[in-house]
Order: C-alpha cells, then structure tokens, then sequence
C-alpha cells in the first residue's frame, strides 16, 4: 500500500492550509478551529461514498436521498461515530469533507475527531476517546462503496469496537521516509509492532512531563503530533505547518474534562479520598487545591499490564525518529520502562481502563478477580449502559463467541487476543470492599 493511501486513510493528525505565523504566540482558539473546522489531506474517498455505503448494509437501511436524518444516524451507530460538535456539512465527527485531486468534486476524509471525539450520555466532547469506534469496518466499506479494495495490511487495525492501532499507522509511514525526511520506496525494517490499544483523554496532557503510554515522548512536543502527515507532505511542508501545530498543542492543554452528571455520596467521597492518598496518589497524584502529579512511569514488572504496546515500539523504530526532523528538538527516550500511570481527571468519563481498554469499570480494575476475560461492549455510550456504582460501562461476559453474530462479534472484547492481556495493576486487590467503594466515589469528583 502507498504512503499516499494510508495516509489518505489514516492522517487522523493531518491539517492542511492552516499556517501562521511562527512569531505569533500559539493560540487555544486558532487550535480549537483547525481541530473542530479546518480541512485535512486530500480526501480518501469520494463525497457518495458515505451514502453508497449503506448499501453494503444487510436489513432495512433507511434512503439517504428521502430520508437522510435517519441514514446518518444509522451510518453514525454502524461504525460507532458521533455528532459534531459544529456543523460539519452534515457528516459525524471524525469525517471531513474535502476537495479530490480534479479541484472540482468533493470527497470525504477523517481527520483527528474520528477517534479523539467520543461521546458520553448523548452528548459530544473534543478529546474525549471514541470508545464506539470501528474504524476497520469504516475504512473497508468506504472503499468497497467508492468502487475500490484496499490490500490487507500487515496488523490489527482493531478487533473489537473502540480500540485502535494508531502507533503501527505511524510506524509505516515513518519506514517509507528516510532520516531526512525524503521518501523511500522500500520500507525500512523498523521492527515495530504495536498492538490496538484505547484512546486517552486529551485533556491530561496538559499534567503530563512525557506523552503517550509508555512515557517516551516529550509532552512539550509539537512536532510528535505531526507523524501522520508523512503520507503526504514534504519536510518544508511540515516546517510551514509547525505554527498550526503549536495552536493545536495549545488547544489540548487548555481542555478539562465534563464534570460527573450523577449524585455525588460526600461521606464516601471524603473516606475515599484519605484511602487514595495513602494507596494511590504516589503513582496518580493528588487533586484539588495543591494537588500534584508525580509524572510516574511505572516498571512493567511492577504494573505487570500487557507488555505488548511499551515491548513493541522498536529501538531502530526510535533511533529512525529521532534521527529525524520529528525528533530533533525532543527525542524519544532510547530506554523502555514501563506504563505512565495516567492523571485521573474526568476518570469517570474514560471507561474501559488500562492501555488497551480491557477492563470495562473502575471496580474490576481495583478488584482483578472480577475482570472478564471475554465480554460484550455496550451498544452506545448512552447513560442507559453506564454502571454508576462500578463506574464504567456495563458489559455482558461471553464464555462461547462461536454463539455470536458478525455484528455482535464486532462487540466482543477477547483479551486473549495480542496486547490485549487484562492482568496487572492489582494493587486494589488488597483493599476491602468497603474501601473500594469509597474510592470509586472520590473518584467521581476527580
């Protein structure tokens, strides 16, 4: 498959025509409109793609031509997107439209909301995990509906809903560019190879010393974010669009996560806190007034989580990106630790937990004996399947997947499968239950 193609189709980072000038502080709001309103790469489909799509469909699909309310909504459940959060010319968020090669059609593109814009209770929230996403079923029948195939490509992009393997995407198109940044045609033999994993909150960054799971990177970097326009732009492109990538980064600092929208118990809350003090807050700091977060990053032996995704970022992945432009100002980190224990703001509104989404409430992350080993994700984020009291998604275990449908498969978490281990980060293991409880209540105020 070409750079261009999986850029096309995975440049979930990639902003075009949005510059300014590198004397100019950055700014939240400029960030905010790239992010929510700016145009991506040239699209990867055609603009009838997503109403050719339906046809794909088995059972009844409502027409776009007469009823085109009911057909998005239906597109929007089939491949788990969400409603934008500005008019978006009708289309979800997560997809874009676009104007193809010729300068005179329209197609349609995704851009960085199809999996960093989820949704919570019927409502929509920038930088919010899309933990409903199916962007494997998206990607193939967009393509199929706009008369072409893509090859197979040699990962998971994801095996159940809401998970996905952004780190390989990147890996690709950073093999097919050599360290100055100029395109190969044989990929290097970088080695990585990362798992599907659940998507962060945008709006810890702004705690963080170091970004992404295994704390490697920077956080101050600018330059990280902009992997994934290696599909498409040159080396004096990307330099021109680093001003629009400071607004960005500007903008994902700013965030704070919604406020928990149920009763709050005080008395259990204030129990609770005193008990995530003394057994939490040295990895995930403490919150309020002087709060502080530690920026730890734990051993794998000590987390004992699915190693997969901090075993899989390769040193000849690491050195080729920091032999590059991309690094130059903040490489990664040459040395393998472990896992950032995360900041837990807005903890409440981030199920399922862990890396790689394989623990579906806060009571089976503190109890592991509880935790499923196969299970059902809900069918939406809707208030209806959140569990208050567990504090994350209600679930239906699966002892037989041989039993499910093609749709319900979709659903099915199998955390045999590879990097998705739900072992370790057992330390709640030894509270009581009573204690338990009471710090998944503080944890509602988070």
């Amino acid at each position: 498959m070409s750079s261009r193609r999986l850029a096309l189709i995975f440049g979930v980072m990639s902003i075009a025509g949005t510059t300014s000038s590198i004397a100019e502080p950055p700014s939240t709001e400029r960030g905010r409109e790239v992010i929510t309103s700016r145009g991506l790469l040239g699209p990867a489909w055609k603009e009838e793609a997503y109403t050719k799509a339906g046809k794909l469909w088995s059972g009844e699909v409502p027409d776009p031509a007469t009823n085109r309310e009911a057909y998005d909504e239906a597109f929007r459940q089939r491949y788990g997107l969400n409603l934008p959060v500005v008019p978006n010319d009708g289309l979800p968020m997560g997809l874009k439209k676009g104007v193809l090669p010729d300068g005179k059609r329209s197609g349609v593109q995704v851009d960085c909301l199809l999996c960093h814009g989820g949704s919570i209770g019927g409502t929509s929230y920038v930088g919010l995990g899309n933990t409903q996403l199916d962007a494997s079923r998206l990607f193939d029948e967009l393509a199929r509906a706009d008369g072409r195939f893509i090859p197979p490509v040699s990962f998971a992009i994801n095996t159940s809903r809401g998970t996905v393997n952004a780190g390989m995407f990147s890996a690709v198109l950073l093999s097919l560019r050599n360290p100055d940044l100029s395109r190969r045609f044989l990929p290097l033999k970088l080695e990585a190879k990362l798992p599907e994993l659940d998507t962060p909150p945008w709006w810890n960054l702004g705690k963080k010393f170091t970004m992404y799971y295994d704390g490697r990177t920077p956080a101050e970097s600018v330059r990280t974010n902009m992997q994934f326009l290696l599909g498409e732009k040159s080396l004096d492109d990307l330099k021109k669009l680093e001003p629009t990538f400071r607004d960005i980064r500007a903008f994902f600092v700013s965030l704070t996560p919604p406020k928990y929208p149920f009763p709050i118990d005080r008395a259990k809350a204030d129990r609770g806190k005193l008990v995530f003090e003394k057994s939490c807050a040295k990895c995930h700091g403490t919150y309020g007034p002087g709060g502080d977060y530690p920026n730890e990053i734990v051993d794998l032996k000590v987390i004992g989580t699915d190693p997969a995704r901090a075993q899989g970022l390769s040193d000849k992945l690491v050195a080729h990106y920091n032999a590059t432009w991309l690094g130059e100002d903040h490489p990664a980190d040459t040395t393998m630790t472990g896992y950032q224990a995360p900041p837990l703001d807005g903890i409440w509104a981030t199920a399922p937990y862990l890396h790689n989404g394989s623990v579906p409430t806060v009571y089976n992350l503190l109890k592991s004996s509880t935790r499923p080993n196969r299970f059902k994700r809900p069918p939406s984020t809707d208030f209806s399947h959140y569990d208050k009291e567990r504090l994350g998604w209600t679930f239906e275990p699966v002892e037989d997947s041989k039993k499910l449908d093609e749709n319900e498969r979709r659903f099915l978490f199998d955390s045999s499968r590879f990097g998705l281990g739900n072992g370790g980060h057992t330390f709640g293991d030894s509270l009581s239950e009573t204690e338990r409880l009471d710090v998944i209540e503080y944890l509602k105020t988070l």
